[in-house]
């Protein structure tokens, strides 16, 4: 008996009770283990960011989702590092909270549902005024109607984005120039107009190529009114790249492109106050700040 004692860890008294503690402490280990893990990269999330979600969720077969009344569409990362969705908050959101809305269906054909507040808070834009030729303010008739008519091609090329990611990797500048105006400007042209600037302007001298940020497919190669000679590009699942004021169109609609390839060359077309390329990112209608896309680590996505 006093042997039995000896070499006994813990009195026959409370091993019983350590015992319990020991298998709930395990117990607890898997099921926080096998639980979902929710991700959003930046882990701040301001009016006008990019995001990238990212599920963690043992036996999933596809995830889908909602956030600030859009449809998330998640994918496989890298190497089953989870699943990804690129998504992102307009530069003109309500601040404040807000429901992300995500279902996990699981390889035996259940769903699983979770939901995360997310608080989007404000970013602080500055102020510039500007002045541009008259007609870029107060268009007449016959303007009006080419805008109108603009309006409409550009809506039809938003309208069926590819349902799986084209990007592959990090997004790049798409002009080896420097940066002029950043995104979220509010712009105030000849006094009377006022807007925010939804893009990234870039100081290239004309002629100097402009290169896609990452693949996908061109929706759209058309002058513009306001926006000059356009280059849009679909990145599939709602996430396209505009590049505006080229002087010369290097690409057709319904061409595919990879990450560096020539587009066309920078210009002064369209409103414009001289020469330089104005970049924007567009989410499912939500228009996103591209310096914030061009430093996503989307190494591990796809």
């Amino acid at each position: 008996m006093l042997k039995k004692m000896r070499f006994s860890p813990f009195p026959g008294t409370i091993q019983g009770p350590l015992s319990l503690l020991c298998l709930s402490a395990f117990a607890l280990a898997a099921v926080h283990a096998q639980s979902p893990a929710v991700t959003l990269t930046p882990a701040v999330v301001v009016a006008g960011s990019p995001e990238l979600i990212r599920v963690v969720a043992a036996n999933a077969a596809a995830i889908d989702g909602e956030w600030l009344d859009r449809k998330l569409e998640f994918f496989r990362g890298q190497d089953d590092h989870g699943w990804f969705a690129l998504a992102g908050v307009d530069v003109e959101a309500p601040v404040g909270p807000s429901e992300l809305k995500i279902t996990i269906h699981d390889t035996k054909g259940g769903m699983h549902s979770l939901s995360r507040t997310i608080h989007i808070h404000p970013s602080h834009y500055p102020t510039s005024s500007l002045t541009v030729a008259p007609q870029f303010v107060e268009p007449g008739p016959e303007a009006l109607k080419q805008i109108d008519a603009d309006q409409r091609l550009v809506e039809k090329a938003f309208t069926s984005s590819a349902p799986r990611p084209l990007w592959k990797g990090n997004f790049r500048v798409p002009v080896d120039s420097p940066q002029s105006e950043r995104f979220g400007t509010r712009r105030i042209f000849n006094g009377k107009l006022a807007s925010n600037h939804k893009g990234l302007d870039f100081r290239a001298a004309p002629g100097t190529p402009v290169r896609a940020s990452n693949s996908g497919v061109v929706v759209l190669a058309h002058p513009l009114y306001y926006a000059g000679n356009c280059v849009v590009i679909d990145h599939g699942l709602g996430l396209y790249t505009l590049s505006m004021h080229l002087s010369h169109i290097s690409v057709r609609e319904g061409q595919h492109v990879v990450r560096g390839q020539k587009l066309g060359l920078s210009g002064a077309t369209g409103r414009v106050t001289g020469p330089h390329l104005h970049w924007a990112v567009r989410w499912q209608g939500a228009y996103l700040d591209p310096a914030k896309l061009l430093r996503l680590d989307l190494s591990a996505a796809h």
